[in-house]
């Protein structure tokens, strides 16, 4: 799995302020998340559930205590860009929709609708952020084409959907971290 972005959850955005977020992603793997459910509840270990047709997700989030620090060495696939987060208002329209930008808190510009699920372990679990539609992660040179990309320069997440990554409160794993895609 190839590293896409990685940043620390600015402070003041409970409950993971301070933490930091790592997204992972299989650059031969592109395809949409399927919750798998049982009892209203996403299935132990769901981070690791079966994502038809593959046995295994294509991907993986963590959600890592400060004690973790960024990976000095620079994805191989990938081009490295600085992330830069900066403060804005999230001011939501009439219809209670956010901006639709890579964001990190604030309010879900649900494409489709809001999403809510419960964690394995009985939390709900909460909005951290959310990627664009069709945002593209630069590709080094000579790297496979990922299927389904429109371009052999660049990668998506997820077919290319906005993602809304969810995740559980009661940190019940550094995984426990659903992506949510919409169109």
């Amino acid at each position: 799995m190839a590293l896409f972005f990685q940043f620390d959850i600015p402070w003041d955005l409970e409950p993971f302020g301070g933490e930091h977020l790592l997204v992972f992603h299989c650059r031969a793997h592109n395809d949409a998340s399927d919750p798998q459910l049982a009892d209203g509840r996403l299935v132990p270990r769901y981070w690791d559930a079966p994502q038809p047709p593959y046995p295994a997700p294509f991907w993986r989030v963590l959600i890592q205590s400060r004690a973790a620090l960024p990976d000095p060495e620079t994805e191989p696939s990938l081009c490295a860009l600085p992330l830069a987060l900066r403060p804005f208002v999230d001011t939501p329209d009439e219809e209670g929709v956010g901006s639709q930008t890579f964001k990190v808190g604030g309010t879900p510009s649900w494409a489709q609708g809001p999403e809510d699920y419960r964690c394995a372990c009985g939390a709900d679990l909460v909005y951290v952020c959310q990627i664009p539609e069709g945002m593209d992660f630069a590709v080094h040179p000579g790297r496979p084409e990922q299927p389904y990309s429109v371009r052999a320069d660049t990668y998506w997440l997820f077919l290319g959907n906005e993602v809304y990554l969810l995740a559980c409160p009661a940190r019940c794993d550094p995984a426990a971290v659903w992506p949510v895609n919409q169109n």
